[in-house]
């Protein structure tokens, strides 16, 4: 279902997913969104709840995205140096 933000079943079983598990579908952001969240990356390179729940709502995105894009930021930083 595309609301909920996961794909059908069926369609993880077809790419070998484990069966009854359903997994979250890419999240595509928008240029203004990677812009914002680059921006405050520079400046705080974890962010706790309540600077999550902000920028999540400023964006229009989920606090979970929020984290995950950040904890792969810093991955991506971890192996740039």
């Amino acid at each position: 279902d595309e609301s909920s933000g996961y794909e059908s079943e069926s369609a993880g079983a077809e790419r070998g997913g484990a069966r009854g598990r359903q997994r979250r579908a890419r999240t595509a952001f928008t240029a203004e969104q990677v812009c914002r969240l680059e921006k405050t990356f520079q400046r705080h390179k974890y962010l706790g709840a309540t600077e999550r729940r902000k920028l999540a709502a400023a964006l229009q995105l989920s606090e979970i995205q929020i984290k995950t894009w950040f904890q792969n930021r810093r991955m991506k930083l971890k192996r740039q140096i």
